[in-house]
Order: C-alpha cells, then sequence, then structure tokens
C-alpha cells in the first residue's frame, strides 16, 4: 500500500499515543474476528463492529 493513499484530513494531527491505540484496536477486531470465525458467533455483530472501525478512520484519514 503506497503511503500517497493514506492522508490525514487537514487539521488531523496523530500523535504516538493515538497510533498506539489504533493498533490496539485494529489487534483487538483482529482476535475478535478470529474468535468469531471460529465460534460461529452472529456474523452481523461483526459486520457492525467492522463497520464502525471503517467509519471512525474515514474521520480521520482522506484517502
Amino acid at each position: 500500500m503506497s503511503d500517497k493513499m493514506w492522508k490525514l484530513k487537514e487539521g488531523v494531527t496523530l500523535e504516538a499515543e493515538d497510533v498506539a491505540k489504533i493498533a490496539c484496536a485494529l489487534k483487538s477486531l483482529s482476535i475478535y474476528t478470529a474468535l468469531a470465525c471460529d465460534n460461529e458467533d452472529d456474523p452481523e455483530e461483526l459486520r457492525e463492529v467492522v463497520d464502525e472501525g471503517l467509519a471512525a478512520m474515514d474521520k480521520i484519514f482522506d484517502h
């Protein structure tokens, strides 16, 4: 993925702590996804979690 594909929206700044929070959230989503697939949890619930994460990313990045 090219760095040119992802740019912060104008006025948005990210500190190391913010990046760490995003990384932890993505790791948590990865673990949740693996568990959901293994346990055949409600796929609609998983879709909602993923959609919320994508919406959050859209708030801070232009792509």
